[in-house]
């Protein structure tokens, strides 16, 4: 463990659930107390039978919390809300397949499930449980929704299980859960002097008022990118073709449609930018003659001429000054050999390359892999994870080198 102060003074509150994993909060708040946190304990009451509170308010030196009335001294605070707002971040450790369900269903039937209904900051699950519950496919979806609406998952581990089983289930290492906490708060301002311009989504090509040319970018990746960037401090403009998702809070957003107006906009903004993650799907060709009214069917063929798009990721690598300019490229073959063309040919100093035949790394999938490249010949393979915290990762390889 490092011997860094990155959480002296932050504020954890710990949620234990009732699991055999249960034990291990003892050690997960020794070594919070450790590195400096202030850490406070809400338990369930099915917890109370795997570990004593006793135990969890020595180590703490905070009273432990588990019955939505129990009576304190200092009885005007109501504890769900004063707890919730104290926290600088919650974690959930271990998080039964229960407790995962209760907050995607909005269930707050206990002091923990109101905590975590009440408060602002980011809560993260360290998922502990059997493994045929944990690939229930009900909870696989329940985690699947909390992770779209932004909670956080720290992924457990395959061995033997307490029941005899061997298979993943297994709470992560307690090393590894405080690292994961480290690194928000590392994270937390680490961009906060610099402007970064992100493209999402696919760009739309069209034949007609009523049709068009495009592809099947949802824009998941790019708009990942853009929420790490506001969460770690940095001013971001967020150049957007058509998605069904939320913006995040604090970006200055365009929306466009077609990939000429993408590029207008880009080369507008990109003077006053530092990093661009240019991970839009944008069209490589537009129709030549678009029609004004809607085409009426007439016959059993229509031709259409399709001419070039001005290339935008080219076109930035031509202009760039100090600016650092990260590509992305979906491929369906020969991956590392495309990427590395491009990279080269556009000027990139970073490029990310993801397979998207994958069905688990796709334009609409939750979850991503990939490999990114550096144009000092580093070669980095980032393994499957959601894209919320792909977005991090990426974000991370390109700071630890600029």
């Amino acid at each position: 463990m490092s011997n860094s102060n990155q959480l002296q003074g932050k504020r954890v509150v710990l949620g234990v659930t009732g699991g055999i994993a249960a034990y291990k909060a003892a050690d997960i708040v020794s070594r919070f107390k450790k590195e400096g946190a202030q850490i406070k304990v809400v338990m369930t009451k099915n917890a109370l039978h795997f570990i004593n509170p006793l135990t969890l308010e020595t180590l703490s030196g905070n009273p432990v919390y588990y019955d939505t009335f129990q009576h304190r001294s200092n009885a005007w605070e109501i504890d769900h809300i004063s707890l919730a707002k104290w926290a600088d971040v919650m974690l959930i450790a271990p998080a039964t397949a229960n407790i995962i369900s209760k907050v995607r269903c909005g269930i707050a039937d206990d002091l923990l499930s109101t905590v975590i209904m009440a408060t602002t900051s980011r809560v993260i699950f360290a998922p502990a449980m059997n493994t045929n519950m944990l690939n229930n496919p009900i909870v696989q979806e329940n985690i699947k929704c909390l992770r779209n609406k932004g909670y956080e998952f720290i992924a457990s581990e395959a061995g033997v299980l307490a029941c005899g089983d061997f298979g993943d289930g297994k709470l992560a290492k307690v090393d590894d859960i405080v690292e994961y906490i480290k690194k928000i708060f590392i994270r937390k301002n680490d961009m906060r002097s610099l402007n970064v311009l992100v493209t999402a989504g696919p760009t739309r090509e069209y034949i007609d008022p009523v049709r068009y040319i495009s592809n099947p970018s949802s824009g998941k990746m790019g708009y990942s990118i853009a929420k790490a960037c506001i969460e770690r401090g940095a001013a971001v403009d967020l150049v957007s073709g058509p998605t069904y998702i939320t913006p995040p809070t604090g970006v200055n957003l365009y929306y466009i449609d077609t990939a000429t107006e993408m590029y207008n906009k880009v080369m507008e903004l990109f003077p006053s930018c530092d990093i661009v993650f240019k991970s839009a799907a944008v069209g490589d060709y537009g129709v030549e003659n678009r029609a004004e009214q809607k085409i009426k069917k007439t016959q059993d063929v229509m031709e259409l001429k399709l001419v070039r798009n001005p290339d935008i990721l080219q076109e930035l690598g031509r202009r760039k000054q100090n600016q650092i300019l990260v590509g992305f490229a979906a491929e369906t073959r020969n991956i590392e050999e495309y990427a590395l063309k491009k990279l080269h040919e556009k000027n990139l100093d970073f490029i990310f390359v993801n397979d998207v035949s994958r069905q688990d790394a796709g334009f609409s999938s939750d979850t991503n892999t990939g490999i990114l490249f550096t144009n000092t010949g580093e070669r980095v393979v980032l393994p499957i994870q959601n894209k919320t915290t792909l977005a991090h990762s990426i974000i991370d390889e390109v700071l630890k080198r600029i």
